[in-house]
């Protein structure tokens, strides 16, 4: 069983920056690809970001290209994602998740509990 255990949010302004980490403990770190996925209000949780175990491969949905980066330190035990040029639509919870490649859910076989993301206009 791996546990993870989302921090780093927060209220920013628009245009503002974020750093979010996420720690895993009670598994092999890196065995596994690392997703970060969120839900906003009233909607369904949905994909941002993916690396594989090794950090060679990252995938991102299209509405943060090039505004948010994923990354991992195995020696950590920790994946994290850099957030700028924050849009009061990236408002939402943001969970990571631990399981095989990919960007469905499905994919993913363990979510930790989420983190608040506000960005206000």
């Amino acid at each position: 069983q791996v546990q993870l255990v989302e921090s780093g949010g927060g209220l920013v302004q628009a245009g503002g920056s974020l750093r979010l980490s996420c720690a895993a403990s009670g598994g092999t770190f890196r065995r596994y690809a690392m997703g970060w996925f969120r839900q906003a209000p009233g909607k369904e949780r949905e994909f941002v970001a993916a690396i594989s175990w090794s950090a060679l491969s990252l995938y991102y949905a299209d509405s943060v290209k090039g505004r948010f980066t994923i990354s991992r330190d195995n020696a950590k035990n920790t994946v994290y994602l850099q957030m700028n040029s924050l849009k009061p639509d990236d408002t939402a919870v943001y969970f990571c998740a631990a399981g095989a490649w990919g960007s469905g859910q499905d994919e993913y076989d363990y979510w930790g509990q989420g983190t608040q993301v506000t960005v206000s206009s």
